[in-house]
């Protein structure tokens, strides 16, 4: 067996110990060559096409969150037109033979009904775009529960990803207290990560503001959005009666290697989870998408190929060239449009951070999730 290993070496690169941190991962190469063409590539581009010519009808979506009425949900025409799309696509006999022999087939989308499900959820970045510097923001994560925040009728609830109501308080987020919800009309959904150590809800990125939903602008306009609404809003950001939890936003930066580099060696005020990267003209759209990007920050080196500072956030933990072994294997080719599981869960759930336990065999459940 010695022997065989050797001789493998030569050409593959074989380690001996197959979870080893400082040996390559021996499926990288391999994968890549193998999946990345049909895998998110593909898919990144079909998305951002359906995304131009879905039409959904997202200010009676946000209406519905804010007032919590799901009364005549499906008689807005939204099943109607899909239906119609369908139909049109279905005339096109090469398209559809095409795409059936490619595996590459589109499920239509709708917008969830109630709270499950309505966060844009990440897939682990495997195969990196070749405009990733140009065309992608990144944000860095703070560990935290991920939370559907919804500000209406002066009162700010707070939603798990399965759609279960956890918290109600009030907030100056318009809309949020009895004082500033203006009869009603005011209400503001976020995306946001909950830090209980500091008491605070960062703000990952904005559906609805003051009633003016943006689910269907560019992510680079969701954020210039939110940073400027969050300094406009005194308060928000710090404890007090009517504010019982902060509001922080989160910042993003370009995906140059100097700018990953710099975040890497940055110091924060949270403990950090991971990174989220966003395709600068992806819409928020609800489910799982290619066009979000979720690496832990010690995948960084191996995944995206750029050298990476010595520090914290970059240290391989025992586990990690095992955990990226398995996220390689299980990324299956798929062209489907893979939406949240019913349960709020996300894809690979289980292949994130094991958390190390000297007393307990027992994994942490990954918090911002990535698939």
């Amino acid at each position: 067996m010695d022997d065989l290993t050797q001789a493998l070496s030569a050409s593959f690169a074989v380690s001996k110990d197959p979870n080893s941190t400082a040996a390559p991962h021996p499926r990288l190469a391999q994968y890549k060559s193998k999946y990345s063409v049909l895998e998110q590539s593909e898919r990144r581009r079909r998305f951002l096409d359906l995304q131009k010519s879905k039409r959904l009808n997202y200010v009676n979506h946000a209406r519905r969150l804010a007032d919590g009425d799901w009364t005549g949900a499906d008689s807005d025409g939204e099943d109607d037109m899909e239906k119609q799309e369908e139909g049109e696509q279905n005339q096109d006999g090469n398209k559809v033979a095409e795409e059936e022999e490619e595996g590459m087939e589109i499920e239509r989308r709708k917008l969830p009904k109630h709270y499950a499900n309505q966060l844009m959820l990440s897939e682990w970045l495997v195969d990196v775009p070749s405009e990733l510097d140009t065309d992608w923001l990144m944000v860095v994560c703070p560990v935290g529960k991920r939370s559907l925040i919804v500000a209406s009728k002066g009162s700010t609830a707070a939603y798990t990803k399965s759609g279960y109501c956890v918290n109600r308080f009030p907030s100056l987020l318009p809309g949020g207290n009895r004082h500033n919800s203006a009869m009603g009309k005011d209400y503001t959904i976020l995306d946001c990560i909950y830090s209980e150590v500091d008491r605070t809800y960062y703000i990952l990125d904005v559906m609805c503001w003051r009633g003016h939903p943006v689910y269907d602008c560019p992510t680079e306009f969701r954020f210039y959005w939110l940073q400027s609404k969050v300094q406009e809003t005194d308060g928000l950001t710090e404890i007090a009666k009517r504010n019982p939890f902060r509001f922080v936003s989160l910042q993003s930066t370009d995906c140059t290697a100097e700018s990953i580099q710099r975040a890497l060696a940055a110091e924060y005020s949270f403990s950090v989870d991971g990174l989220l990267f966003y395709h600068r003209q992806t819409h928020y759209t609800p489910g799982s998408t290619p066009l979000v990007g979720w690496l832990r920050p010690y995948m960084v080196s191996d995944i995206l190929g750029i050298e990476v500072p010595v520090g914290p956030l970059t240290n391989k933990p025992e586990y990690a060239s095992h955990q990226l072994q398995q996220i390689l294997e299980h990324k299956k080719t798929s062209s489907e449009v893979r939406p949240a599981n019913r349960s709020g869960g996300y894809e690979l759930e289980h292949l994130s951070t094991p958390k190390v336990c000297l007393n307990a065999h027992s994994y942490h459940r990954p918090t911002i999730g990535t698939n």
